[in-house]
C-alpha cells in the first residue's frame, strides 16, 4: 500500500498553505494497492517531534474501502463526503495543520493510512484521534506512511 500527495513528496517540506501559518487546509492525498479484505480506511496525521510528545493533528475514519483519495480541504469541519473526523489535540474535530513552536526546528508530520478489516470503527461519539487509532489497530490489515516536514 502506498500513500502520496500531489502537494509534497515523502520527506520534503509541506507547503505553507497546509499549515497554521497558511490556510490550514488538509493536503490532497491518494493511495494505491490496498490489501485484499480491506473494508475501510483511517487517515491519521501526527507530529512525533512536539515538545510534549506526540501531537495528534487529524484522524479521518470510516473511509469506505472503495475510496482511493481525499481531496485538498477534506479535513474541514462538516465534510460532505460522509467520512468522520476525530477530536484532535487542538480540541477540534477537523484537520489542524503543522504548527510547531517558533524556533523549534523542523518537525516531521506523519500522514498514516491504515487499511482495516471492518466497515465502521466501534468508537464512542466524538472520539479523540488517540481513541480512533487505538481501536483501528485492533483491525489493522496494512499501514503506510507519508512524511512531510515543516518549521516556523
Amino acid at each position: 500500500m502506498q500513500l502520496r500527495s500531489s502537494a509534497f513528496s515523502d520527506g520534503s517540506a509541506i507547503p505553507r498553505r497546509f499549515t497554521c501559518a497558511g490556510e490550514d487546509v488538509s493536503p490532497p492525498l491518494h493511495w494505491t494497492d490496498a490489501p485484499e479484505g480491506t473494508r475501510s480506511f483511517v487517515l491519521l496525521c501526527d507530529d512525533p517531534d512536539a515538545p510534549a510528545g506526540i501531537w495528534r493533528h487529524w484522524a479521518a475514519y470510516d473511509l469506505p474501502a472503495d475510496r482511493t483519495a481525499l481531496p485538498e480541504g477534506a479535513g474541514r469541519p462538516g465534510g460532505e463526503d460522509g467520512s468522520k473526523q476525530a477530536l484532535n489535540d487542538f480540541g477540534r474535530s477537523d484537520y489542524g495543520g503543522p504548527c510547531p513552536p517558533r524556533g523549534h526546528g523542523p518537525h516531521h508530520y506523519h500522514f498514516r493510512l491504515l487499511a482495516l478489516s471492518i466497515d465502521h470503527l466501534p468508537v464512542r461519539r466524538n472520539p479523540s484521534c488517540r481513541d480512533v487509532e487505538r481501536e483501528a489497530r485492533k483491525h489493522l490489515l496494512a499501514e503506510t506512511i507519508l512524511v512531510g516536514t515543516y518549521q516556523r
